[in-house]
């Protein structure tokens, strides 16, 4: 029962209490007393039943007045005090109660202030020795993020579930550069700790590397990795190395501990040990039990490194030009060479002599073109195993052969019949060339107008057919295109097919299909080593700083059961904020700007933040600039709200919503929903809300006001990522205000929040 319904139950005691005795003995006497006497009664009472009633109100009312300041005094000044008292005791250390009341009620405080002292004290004590303990964790950790910011190569770590633990400043830019948004908030919506790596990969992909190296961990391999390429949806093409990061089993970590503690390294070695994924990464002793009892060593996660081979692809191609051109040009010029010496002949030169310069000439002619042809060879010999073969999706071959053709010689393409599940290890391209010149060809010499593709299964093997249809073609044809060097408009190699398909092992030929009046090349290519099909739940369970990365998400899973029912320390938030041109959305007011941050782990992820300015496409107040700064100058040229909200949309999935006021920006977001046709249904937090929630006697529940009495201090009010900054740190000192209330799931937050008068509010 809250404190205001006790005291009206006690106004409406003490009424009772004094009215209830006089009007029971009126009541008994009125009674009792009949006729003539009754009459009397009332003529004697009536000349003082109106002072008796004035007095008794008087008496009433100061009573009533009496119990009010008490109430004021004792009950809402101590439950104020015990507000003050939580928040000194958890959320806010260095703030202290203010001495206010009765006598009794500020000893009171006095007291409680003492004691807050003696607890700082104590916690500086054990926090010093806390942080000296962390001193040695934190300098290998430190030397890692500078190991990891140095690296020329793309890293990501992610758990099992796919989520994103770590990664460095190289991969930041490069999935930045595969954006489909790179001009909104720096496109960084598609990295960040604990987001799936499936939004950038297929799940597949993963899938089959992963099992990959399980059978290889099985086999007893002590570096098991995966190799694949795959095509991104800008056409890129991506060589990925994948390794996993290993732990190893109960009683071998036992046994590092014991010898970590005995060394005093156990924390820094320790930790390396986890993320390394070779055994050298191990302790000393946990390396030595690996090597005498070889304990089973789990995967725990894997490290993905990546590298954009679509520039190197097209530089070697160049190169190949040149060399090409220089060798073809100098046999030309060589046999120029030869036909003028010829012909420039001196007549009155001796015949000895002529004879002798013309040998010298022809002579040297001959040992110089011989050089080239044989450099000429012995470079093709080279192009031939210059490419190792690395597994790829079948798909994926097929999309970027089909983009080559319709780039390269604008010659239609179609997919007649592709396996989704095959997986072909071949060198993506010389083979990609080889198809291009063979439809380059069929469209120059027999007028083919579309070509069409299929992938299937044969066995071990891959059946890789090029269709066409359309007039005949010999036996003889199909060997002479074989064996050529490929040339494609302005484009050439020093290869031939024969050498590609030879590359491979496989093998090419022609077939008809008379019945339809059709024809294909078949190209048969080798199949990815067959694995056993993984289960999902491999993947889907896991006993699993630049500021880029966090070890504890190894520990962090997926869990089935509902968001409402999950603790709301689990969870992981996008926190953000608008700032609008005015307060009616409805009306017509639009954003200017959206700031957010994430929280992940219980950590405010700063580095991983989403600030955008936005052009709202209509006048801007004057009078607005003066709240958050933002001049029609500022938005002139900035992308309108279609461009921002899918980025942001991005940016923002698979997480909980948090805003102070949420229903202001949500409403903003929501009139956008038709325009853009994305729904914001995540989850939604107010810590407005909240706020009046835990501290319901508090007066104020402004942002600023909050963050005073929560001992935050504001950097950048009324910037939309200031803003949302401030709320992220309200919001995780809430969170242990929220629980000792018995508030932790989100479901919990949600039913409690809704109770609250704040709520009411509509927009």
């Amino acid at each position: 029962m809250q404190a205001r319904t006790r005291f009206m139950l006690a106004v409406v005691v003490l009424f009772l209490l004094m009215t209830g005795p006089f009007l029971l003995t009126a009541l008994i006497v009125w009674v009792e007393t009949a006729g003539e006497a009754r009459e009397m009664l009332v003529k004697v009472l009536s000349p003082h039943l109106t002072l008796g009633t004035l007095l008794t109100a008087m008496g009433f009312a100061a009573g009533v007045g009496v119990v009010r300041v008490l109430f004021r005094q004792y009950v809402q000044g101590l439950l104020r005090m015990s507000e003050n008292l939580r928040l000194m005791l958890g959320a806010n250390r260095g703030f202290r109660v203010q001495p206010e009341g009765p006598p009794e009620v500020q000893q009171l405080a006095v007291a409680a202030n003492e004691l807050a002292s003696q607890r700082d004290a104590l916690l500086e004590d054990v926090e010093a020795q806390i942080a000296r303990a962390k001193a040695s964790v934190e300098l290998e950790k430190d030397r890692l993020a500078a190991l990891m910011s140095e690296l020329t190569q793309s890293v990501v770590v992610c758990n099992l579930d796919g989520r994103v633990l770590l990664y460095n400043n190289r991969a930041r830019a490069q999935f930045r550069a595969l954006s489909e948004a790179p001009g909104v908030a720096g496109g960084g919506e598609l990295i960040g700790l604990g987001r799936s790596i499936y939004g950038v990969f297929e799940r597949n992909l993963i899938a089959h590397a992963l099992d990959t190296i399980q059978q290889r961990l099985r086999r007893g391999a002590t570096q098991a990795q995966a190799n694949f390429v795959t095509t991104t949806r800008a056409g890129q093409l991506l060589r990925v190395q994948m390794a996993p990061v290993l732990s190893l089993a109960a009683p071998a970590l036992a046994a590092a501990a014991e010898g970590e503690t005995a060394g005093g390294q156990g924390a820094e070695q320790g930790d390396a040990g986890v993320v390394g994924a070779a055994d050298e990464t191990l302790p000393a002793t946990a390396a030595a039990a690996a090597a005498e009892g070889a304990p089973e060593r789990t995967l725990t996660g894997f490290i993905l490194m990546l590298d954009n081979i679509t520039r190197n692809f097209e530089t070697e191609s160049r190169r190949d030009q040149m060399l090409h051109n220089l060798t073809e040009g100098s046999r030309a010029s060589l046999a120029n060479v030869r036909a003028a010496a010829d012909m420039l002949e001196f007549e009155d030169l001796p015949d000895e002599m002529r004879t002798r310069f013309r040998k010298v000439v022809r002579d040297e002619v001959q040992s110089m073109s011989q050089r080239l042809d044989q450099t000429a060879n012995e470079f093709a010999d080279s192009l031939k195993a210059r490419w190792p073969l690395e597994e790829m999706f079948g798909a994926d071959l097929i999309a970027a052969a089909q983009r080559r053709i319709e780039a390269r010689i604008g010659l239609p393409t179609k997919l007649e019949e592709v396996d989704e599940t095959l997986w072909v290890k071949v060198d993506s391209f010389s083979l990609i060339q080889a198809i291009t010149y063979l439809a380059s060809r069929l469209s120059d010499e027999f007028e083919v107008r579309e070509v069409r593709f299929r992938l299937t299964a044969a066995g071990r093997l891959v059946h890789l057919d090029l269709i066409w249809s359309g007039q005949a073609m010999s036996t003889e044809t199909v060997m002479s295109w074989e064996l050529e060097p490929m040339k494609i408009e302005d484009e050439s190699s020093p290869l031939t097919v024969r050498d590609v398909i030879d590359r491979h092992d496989g093998e090419m030929w022609l077939e008809r299909e008379k019945v339809r009046h059709r024809a294909f090349f078949r190209i048969l290519l080798p199949a990815a080593t067959p694995q056993e099909q993984a289960e999902a739940e491999t993947y889907l369970r896991g006993e699993s700083r630049p500021e880029y990365y966090d070890f504890d998400l190894f520990a962090w899973s997926e869990k089935s059961h509902a968001l409402d029912d999950r603790l709301l320390s689990e969870l992981s938030y996008t926190v953000f904020d608008t700032e609008t041109t005015g307060l009616n959305p409805s009306q017509g007011d639009e954003i200017i700007q959206i700031g957010a941050t994430r929280i992940l782990n219980g950590k405010l992820l700063r580095a991983e933040s989403f600030e955008q300015l936005v052009d709202p496409e209509r006048p801007l107040a004057p009078e607005s600039a003066k709240i958050h700064g933002i001049t029609s100058e500022m938005l002139r040229g900035q992308p309108t709200i279609d461009k921002v909200l899918p980025a942001f949309h991005a940016f923002s999935a698979d997480t909980v919503l948090i805003a102070h006021n949420a229903a202001f920006d949500m409403r903003f977001l929501q009139l956008k929903e038709e325009q853009t046709g994305l729904r914001f249904d995540h989850p939604v937090i107010d810590t407005l809300l909240l706020s009046a929630v835990v501290h319901p006697n508090q007066e104020s529940h402004r942002l600023e006001a909050i963050a005073e009495r929560l001992g935050l201090t504001i950097i950048g009010r009324h910037t939309a990522l200031g803003d949302a900054i401030v709320t992220a740190e309200v919001f995780l000192k809430l969170i242990p205000l929220l629980a000792e209330k018995g508030i932790r799931t989100l479901r919990d937050a949600r039913e409690a929040a809704e109770k609250t008068y704040y709520a009411r509010i509509k927009y």
